[in-house]
């Protein structure tokens, strides 16, 4: 009996067993369905909203990526295939549904990551049609130029590390380091373009224009066939023409391992960080010991701002005269002769070996290679900087340091410009390639570059057609363009009267 009822039971599971597995395929299929069509319409409204961006983009002039492109057509293509599957559901009903079950929670998975790629293009992704790698003296009168030339707004962004409008670098180790609070030289008072008597860019100035500054924004990868820059927050930012303007980076002592280099109170100057924190310093150790380390313009600079400050200045550098590269001996002998007379001490033909610091880990002396050892409370070093050109190794073409480019600034990559202190350049009047490091230069070959780029659109747009009409052709604008430079570094004596005309007024 029991056995004849153990058989019954047994037979009804096995014959209600695909039953009830359809009723749960139907139930799975009901709800899949339900997650599918919210998140289809989660999914179109992220589709209408960058389909609006990216139209607004592209009205502005910059250009629709390829990857976005590939996203919209297969979300396309997936709507297309959802609508198959509701179609076939309601054909067939019940057995259809039992069939469909599987591409159903495909289907959802596959909704799903389209999702976070759209969003994730919502969120991280920025297009411009211009960039400019760079905040700093090269960058904004790179922007300026470009507004003279025609912007359009949202075209144009500055990517900057630094958390500040574009300034003029220079004035950091001269007025900035004046001890008279009222006579200092303090933001917004030397943004750019007062350096060379131009109008002074302040933020708003950039927001007015509808240039976007992106600041406090390090990039830390590029993709120049891909037309990507990558920040260490994530972000990715698109561009059609990108202009280099990365300048350089000091050389610091503990780049070669000398004793001591990480000691307190030993400083660089190469940025408004910089410059607050030596001022905070002096403000600490009044009528100490100051020792700079170079004799170039940094250090002379420096060494005449430590003495207003009432300090005890002594000068060390390994050349035989100051500025070696720039000065003739009587001249240079003009200088350390008259720096003498102010008090300020110079040692030459030696280097530093290391430094000396207390139990605070502050510096307290400065060993040279001769033996001496000198006080010090603070040092502040200035032998030189190198170009920022690490992102762009293996991608662009190299020479002397630099990053290879034409007589307007365009490197082996097209749609890339470089500018400044990272650009390797043909000077015809010396007849060789040269990287210059000077702020002159920095205007200069932003200016030219921003120029070439629009004349390069314009013979693209309209082949010339306007310049033709005025009897200038493209070789002939070409040539316009390279005279203005040639004859802008025609200029470069002008530097030395300059250079003197700071000291002196920095002595008064």
């Amino acid at each position: 009996m029991a056995s004849s009822f153990n058989f019954v039971i047994g037979s009804a599971k096995f014959i209600f067993a695909p039953i009830e597995r359809c009723l749960n395929c139907k139930r799975n299929f009901d709800e899949n369905m339900k997650v599918l069509q919210k998140l289809l319409k989660e999914l179109n409204t992220v589709k209408e909203v960058i389909e609006l961006r990216l139209s607004a983009e592209i009205h502005g002039g910059t250009m629709q990526t390829e990857e976005v492109k590939n996203w919209l057509d297969d979300v396309q293509r997936i709507k297309t295939e959802i609508e198959i599957i509701e179609r076939k559901a309601k054909e067939k009903k019940f057995l259809s549904r039992v069939f469909l079950g599987k591409m159903v929670e495909e289907k959802v998975v596959e909704l799903k990551a389209f999702l976070r790629k759209g969003k994730a293009f919502l969120g991280m992704v920025k297009s411009f049609k211009y960039i400019i790698v760079g905040g700093g003296v090269a960058a904004g009168y790179a922007a300026r130029e470009f507004d003279r030339q025609g912007l359009k707004p949202g075209q144009l962004a500055i990517i900057s590390k630094e958390a500040v409008a574009p300034y003029e670098r220079p004035t950091l180790s001269k007025g900035y380091l004046n001890p008279n609070p009222k006579a200092a030289a303090r933001l917004p008072e030397f943004h750019v373009c007062v350096g060379s008597g131009g109008d002074r860019l302040l933020p708003d100035w950039y927001k007015e224009k509808g240039i976007q500054l992106i600041l406090g924004t390090e990039i830390v990868k590029v993709n120049l066939a891909l037309k990507t820059l990558v920040s260490a927050a994530g972000e990715i930012f698109k561009f059609q023409t990108l202009i280099i303007a990365t300048g350089s980076t000091v050389i610091r002592l503990t780049d070669f391992q000398v004793e001591g280099a990480d000691a307190k109170n030993m400083f660089y100057l190469r940025e408004l960080e910089d410059a607050d924190k030596l001022v905070e310093s002096i403000k600490m150790k009044k009528y100490g010991k100051a020792v700079i380390i170079g004799g170039g313009y940094i250090g002379l600079e420096v060494a005449a701002a430590m003495s207003i400050n009432d300090f005890d200045v002594t000068m060390v550098y390994p050349d035989p005269w100051c500025m070696p590269r720039l000065f003739t001996p009587t001249m240079a002998a003009f200088y350390e002769s008259y720096y003498e007379n102010k008090g300020i001490k110079i040692i030459k033909g030696t280097v530093s070996v290391g430094f000396n610091a207390n139990a605070n880990g502050e510096v307290k002396g400065v060993k040279l290679k001769d033996g001496r050892v000198l006080e010090a409370d603070i040092v502040v070093v200035g032998v030189g900087a190198r170009p920022l050109t690490a992102l762009f190794k293996g991608q662009l073409e190299e020479d002397k340091g630099g990053i290879k480019t034409d007589g307007f600034f365009k490197t082996s990559m097209p749609g890339v410009y470089a500018v400044g202190d990272v650009a390797t350049f043909p000077i015809k009047l010396y007849n060789e390639m040269r990287r210059v490091e000077h702020v002159d230069h920095a205007r200069k070959s932003a200016k030219h570059a921003v120029k070439a780029i629009k004349a390069n659109e314009t013979e693209t747009t309209i082949h010339y057609h306007r310049s033709q009409n005025l009897g200038l052709t493209g070789s002939k604008m070409e040539r316009l363009l390279e005279l203005s430079l040639k004859v802008g570094h025609l200029k470069k004596t002008r530097l030395l009267q300059k250079f003197q005309d700071s000291i002196l007024q920095l002595r008064t």
